[in-house]
């Protein structure tokens, strides 16, 4: 049977109105089709955007229909879906309001960090917690917000910002070779801790040991106050015990006649 042109185009348009009639009976029936993560960048560009930008994990490890299980009109429960849903197992997961901090979840670690959020932020931190707590100090009662700036999370302040440096010429990296910020009464410094880093701090002791003549002069600091900060050696474990029993029964302490370690000559000008 032969077909005209106009037989062809009756066929074509019937064939149109059955695939929107088809649509709109599935539509009527609660038939909508299944969205792809493809389709949801069409109304939500914002979303999406901040995901591409600052997403994190739920940029990498997830997908939007990872979370939002459905679309309206079809599913109407959790659409918005909770954050234990995926996070938990974790004490910082039990922590009640995650939005407070974490105000957008597409940005999740753009933290929004409240000065009553100390609790919070030691869930997530608890060396930093221990340290504080078992070390007491003025940082021990401040709020994490007071150092850390609450504008972004992750910001390491500069000591500077409340605290005036021992000398001039310092950083903060040198704080830092001495001092821990979650204990910094607890002071430690290793064996390569220049003199001059010690006479920050004690000033007096390190100018008498750089003007003394004796050998003294050629020894670090902590050579002798090693490990622990005020440390006070023994002379004997360098010295061992030099003079006789009789001088030594006279005067058992070596301070008795060597006033100060740092300037040992300061008993003979004394007898002169």
């Amino acid at each position: 049977m032969k077909v005209s042109g106009r037989n062809i185009c009756l066929i074509v348009a019937c064939v149109a109105v059955f695939a929107v009639a088809a649509s709109n009976f599935q539509a009527v029936a609660g038939e909508v089709p299944v969205l792809s993560n493809s389709d949801c960048i069409m109304c939500h560009t914002k979303e999406v955007t901040d995901i591409q930008t600052a997403g994190g994990k739920h940029k990498t490890e997830i997908g939007c229909q990872d979370c939002h299980v459905g679309h309206p009109p079809k599913v109407r429960e959790g659409v918005i879906p909770q954050c234990s849903m995926c996070h938990e197992g974790e004490p910082h997961f039990e922590v009640e309001n995650c939005l407070r901090c974490h105000s957008n979840p597409h940005t999740p670690l753009n933290l929004t960090l409240g000065k009553k959020e100390k609790a919070v932020c030691l869930t997530c931190h608890p060396e930093e917690g221990q340290q504080l707590t078992e070390h007491k100090s003025h940082h021990t009662v401040m709020a994490c917000t007071d150092c850390h700036d609450n504008s972004a999370h992750g910001i390491v302040p500069s000591c500077f910002k409340c605290h005036k440096p021992h000398s001039p010429d310092m950083s903060d990296k040198d704080c830092s070779k001495c001092h821990k910020a979650h204990m910094p009464l607890v002071v430690t410094y290793g064996p390569d801790t220049p003199n001059k880093d010690c006479g920050a701090c004690h000033s007096k002791e390190f100018k008498l040991l750089e003007a003394s003549p004796t050998k003294h002069h050629n020894v670090s600091c902590v050579q002798c106050h090693n490990d622990v900060h005020k440390t006070v050696p023994k002379c004997q474990k360098c010295h061992g015990e030099p003079h006789p029993k009789g001088i030594l029964s006279r005067f058992p302490s070596c301070l008795s006649c060597h006033k100060d370690p740092h300037d040992l000559n300061d008993w003979v000008k004394k007898k002169n």
